[in-house]
């Protein structure tokens, strides 16, 4: 890993030193590319070294989602999480207090969605200082990553932490890059563009590929505005994580009234002052729209439903999914469903597997019967 390490090193220090003009975009592009190769490998465990987790880091997924709380030490994560779970995070106001990923379950909305409280990331943690690879591991599970934010310090602490990020292949608030890619056997290379690119070329694309050895394959790039980086990403798909972020302020009862409102402001963000009790439920009431889950009630012939108990669904689930959830073996039975609410153009509308429920309708499954 030190020799990982420092050949990432290397290469930084030599795209700092490399001046951004048209003659040396192609070895950039090329060193772009080695150092996304290298960063996968360093977080990649050991030949025998098992999980690599360390204590408390082999944390099993529960729940109907997952978010994790990161940032720098002594932000608030701990004290937030014990507000808003039954959980209790070491917490005090210095440093490295939570040295373990600690889980805690919030209950909202009917769903039971589990909070990691993972080490504070410090600057360098994707070169694997401290705990930051067993870190980022686990928030590479996370279907929302909260990100914890002092509003009294300055705004490079988001910036260092979106880095650190970036560098080990999350992907905040982005969709995967418009380009299709495809390996062959034999062939050769060919490389199409759906519309003339403006930060690309097709001697940049073939050198990259070269690279990484790729010398058979299909490309299509469908964005114009598609850059070396976005390439770079389709090729380290199996590496990359495309999450959802919310930038968290906490302390907001510690700054001027103007810098809170321009903090307020910004996109996917919300303010919080954990010491005041102040904002706590609007930040929960946020994850719940940013994991876009959706409350779904069953139905028995002839008695009215349980609304005490939900079953919670993915924004954009079928029927098909609803099944799944219930039980895996009742699509082979599957007659029809019956829809009450949102989603029903009439009440009741009988529906086949690939109707898509809408949030608090209530269906009734009709199964068939083998005579």
């Amino acid at each position: 890993m030190v020799n990982i390490t420092e050949k990432i090193k290397e290469i930084e220090d030599e795209m700092k030193r490399t001046q951004k003009n048209k003659a040396t975009e192609y070895h950039l592009g090329l060193l772009k590319g080695k150092l996304a190769r290298l960063r996968a490998q360093l977080l990649e465990p050991a030949p025998g070294a098992g999980s690599g987790g360390g204590t408390g880091f082999d944390v099993s997924k529960s729940g109907d989602a997952r978010i994790a709380l990161v940032g720098f030490p002594s932000v608030g994560k701990s004290t937030f999480l014990s507000k808003i779970t039954k959980t209790k995070s070491e917490v005090a106001a210095y440093a490295f207090t939570t040295l373990t990923a600690i889980p805690g379950v919030l209950e909202y909305g009917g769903a039971e969605i589990q909070i990691l409280d993972l080490p504070g990331i410090i600057e360098g943690a994707a070169e694997g200082k401290g705990r930051g690879r067993q870190v980022i591991s686990a928030a590479k599970t996370s279907d929302l990553v909260l990100m914890i934010l002092d509003a009294t310090k300055k705004a490079e602490q988001r910036k260092l932490l979106e880095q650190e990020l970036e560098a080990v292949g999350i992907r905040l608030n982005r969709d995967p890059p418009n380009i299709y890619l495809k390996p062959k056997k034999a062939g050769g290379m060919k490389i199409t563009f759906q519309a003339p690119p403006k930060h690309l070329d097709e001697k940049m694309l073939y050198n990259i590929l070269r690279d990484y050895k790729i010398l058979n394959c299909d490309v299509l790039v469908r964005d114009e505005n598609a850059t070396v980086d976005d390439f770079i990403d389709t090729i380290m798909a199996p590496h990359r994580k495309y999450i959802k972020c919310l930038y968290v302020y906490n302390k907001v009862d510690s700054i001027s009234l103007p810098h809170l409102k321009d903090l307020a402001r910004e996109p996917f963000t919300c303010i919080m002052s954990c010491e005041l009790d102040l904002g706590i439920e609007d930040v929960v009431e946020r994850c719940w729209e940013e994991l876009r889950l959706m409350r779904v009630y069953t139905k028995r012939k002839g008695i009215d439903p349980d609304f005490s108990e939900a079953l919670i669904v993915r924004s954009g689930s079928t029927i098909e999914d609803v099944c799944d959830q219930i039980h895996r073996t009742l699509k082979e039975t599957f007659k029809y469903a019956l829809v009450w609410g949102a989603s029903a153009r009439h009440v009741p509308q009988r529906v086949g597997l690939g109707h898509v429920v809408s949030d608090e309708d209530v269906v009734s499954i009709v199964a068939k019967f083998n005579g």
